[in-house]
């Protein structure tokens, strides 16, 4: 933490900052289209709400390398390493597309393409959550992440309109094409970042780095706390976010409707990421994480049940606005109590601890579907999310 607050503030490196979350912005924009684009592939191929969980879970197993995902951010070059992970998935999601197009597309090409994608982005989340740090002064954080997290969620208002749109005139596997010319672009507006070597000192053990991380999380209760409520929550979100595109479907709503239904909640989210500056003063982080989470639990559960489209749209807002509000203030607890060199593995650890059961939770949520339906699955998942709610209840949050 001493380097980082004594580190002179440098005004110009904020224009690299918004390149950063420029970048960012595009890749958020094109991964809109990919969620509406590859259920609508996968049940076009299959008519299986199983198959989009074995896809869904496969892309996220990645999750489980996290810790060393960490250990390469803080060891790599950042600006390398962000770049290759733009490149990689730019050749990837475009290779999808032209095979979708050509009607060469088969499950196994989605199998390992949604495994390759997940590897460059978990890499690519460690990594570029480690570098916005260094272009931003400590006092600025807060904003900063607010910024990112409202710009995601800009790119989620307009993002699923488009990729509807660009289904209904043309096919899925344009919208794969296009997601993956989204990455090209990011990839050059990375290229202006500072080109910044990693140490050349001696290190431990990679085993030892990533132990170093985890000790440091298990020491700094506001992080521990955060993260067990988030490996709770997360389970039950990723039972609903699998299937909510799917259960939508299975509503007879056409590709421009379940378009603009996801923009609605797009929308929401950026009401809830422009707000947080103005509601954070006000409460406190535990105050904040719990009450957002509460209600964006029970937005979840009350998605289950309705079925008009105004409906399923306001309850998508309300529970994306609650998580825009919370995940910078997340996202900031972390990166301040973090030192520099420590920043890449805290937020992998982290990304590892929370994120641990989503492959089988996406997977689970394809075999409940199956079973008792998607309506269903989805209550399962906003009660689990209610339930983790009381964890950022613990007394570390009154200090942060």
């Amino acid at each position: 933490m001493e380097a980082l607050e004594n580190e002179p503030f440098k005004a110009h490196d904020e224009r690299k900052a918004f390149r950063l979350l420029g970048s960012n912005f595009i890749s958020f924009f094109g991964d809109q289209i990919y969620m509406i684009t590859l259920p609508l592939i996968i049940l076009g191929l299959t008519g299986s709400p199983l198959q989009m969980g074995i896809v869904s879970a496969l892309e996220r197993l990645p999750v489980l390398l996290q810790p060393y995902a960490g250990v390469l951010a803080d060891r790599a070059n950042r600006k390398i390493l962000l770049l290759s992970c733009d490149a990689g998935r730019f050749a990837i999601m475009g290779g999808l597309g032209v095979l979708a197009v050509t009607q060469s597309l088969q499950l196994i090409h989605l199998y390992l393409g949604a495994l390759l994608i997940g590897c460059l982005t978990q890499c690519y989340q460690t990594a570029q959550f480690a570098t916005l740090p260094r272009l931003v002064h400590k006092s600025r954080l807060q904003l900063f992440n607010s910024i990112n997290t409202g710009l995601l969620q800009f790119s989620i208002v307009i993002g699923p309109a488009v990729g509807g749109l660009v289904i209904s005139l043309f096919a899925p596997g344009v919208g794969l094409i296009l997601n993956s010319l989204t990455f090209l672009a990011a990839f050059f507006l990375m290229w202006a970042l500072p080109n910044k070597a990693p140490s050349t000192e001696e290190r431990p053990t990679i085993w030892n780095e990533v132990k170093e991380g985890a000790q440091f999380i298990i020491d700094h209760k506001p992080i521990l706390f955060t993260n067990l409520a988030m490996f709770f929550s997360i389970f039950g979100t990723t039972l609903f976010l699998t299937m909510m595109i799917v259960h939508v479907r299975f509503l007879s709503f056409s590709a421009v409707e379940i378009g603009w239904f996801a923009s609605f909640g797009g929308l929401g989210a950026l009401l809830g990421a422009a707000g947080v500056n103005v509601v954070k003063p006000m409460m406190s982080a535990r105050t904040l994480l719990f009450s957002g989470g509460t209600i964006g639990a029970l937005s979840i559960i009350a998605f289950s049940v309705v079925e008009s489209f105004w409906m399923l749209s306001l309850m998508n807002a309300i529970g994306a606005f609650t998580a825009s509000m919370m995940s910078p203030a997340i996202v900031t607890i972390r990166q301040y109590l973090t030192p520099d060199r420590l920043l890449g593995r805290v937020q992998a650890t982290s990304r590892w601890m929370t994120w641990l059961l989503m492959p089988v939770a996406a997977l689970v949520s394809g075999i409940l579907a199956e079973w008792i339906g998607t309506g269903a699955t989805i209550a399962i998942g906003g009660v689990v999310a209610f339930a983790a709610s009381f964890l950022y209840l613990h007394p570390s949050l009154k200090q942060v």
